[in-house]
């Protein structure tokens, strides 16, 4: 299972024009098909003048969907260049359209392959991306004169403070790397003298 994974932040658009054709990459988070489906179908209804609308997909941690299509153009010539540069970037959790507006000009197939591709590299250069890692949380009860001593140190580490409640003692619940659960706990122990029991609880995707 992937312990890390790298998407975009947010919608992003870029422009190109090839021999008078204007290829129009759209980009957007998407964690399920629907969500791709849906934001596919916006770009659609937003450009219905355009020629094509080709498109490609890759959702899960692991890239385990990913889909592509040429919508009219030659098979092969847009879709799979799409999702190419789209798994060559290591991006997921992303769908692209591109969306051609025909100038007269054909391209052929290698033209189309170059065109379809670039479009999406620049896609993926215009916006923000966002890294995440899978986290490992560990909730531990301290008292006021360890809780902001601890936090402190969790900041430190680079480890993600996920919730701090104060009461009669600081409830901590932070996230750790998975090989680094041992270590915390580790310094718990050391901090407090043996008295923290800390309880591990669900693993999370947390931004890096």
């Amino acid at each position: 299972m992937a312990e890390q994974y790298t998407t975009v932040a947010a919608p992003a658009q870029a422009e190109l024009e090839i021999k008078k054709s204007r290829f129009i990459c759209a980009l957007a988070p998407a964690h399920t098909e629907e969500e791709a489906r849906r934001f596919i179908a916006e770009q659609i209804s937003t450009h219905p003048k355009a020629r094509h609308h080709c498109t490609a997909f890759v959702l899960g941690p692991d890239a385990a969907v990913q889909r592509s299509n040429d919508d009219g153009e030659p098979s092969g010539t847009a879709g799979r260049p799409m999702l190419d540069v789209l798994l060559q970037e290591e991006v997921t959790d992303v769908v692209a359209v591109v969306i051609r507006y025909f100038g007269g000009v054909l391209l052929g197939a290698s033209g189309l392959i170059r065109a379809y591709g670039n479009a999406v590299s620049e896609g993926i250069q215009a916006a923000q991306l966002a890294h995440y890692a899978l986290r490992h949380e560990i909730t531990v009860v301290l008292d006021y004169h360890h809780g902001p001593a601890f936090e402190a140190e969790c900041h430190s580490a680079g480890w993600s403070v996920v919730e701090t409640g104060y009461g009669e003692k600081v409830t901590l619940t932070f996230a750790v790397p998975r090989e680094e659960v041992d270590q915390a706990i580790t310094r718990l122990a050391d901090l407090t003298s043996g008295a923290a029991e800390p309880a591990l609880g669900q693993t999370r995707w947390v931004l890096r």
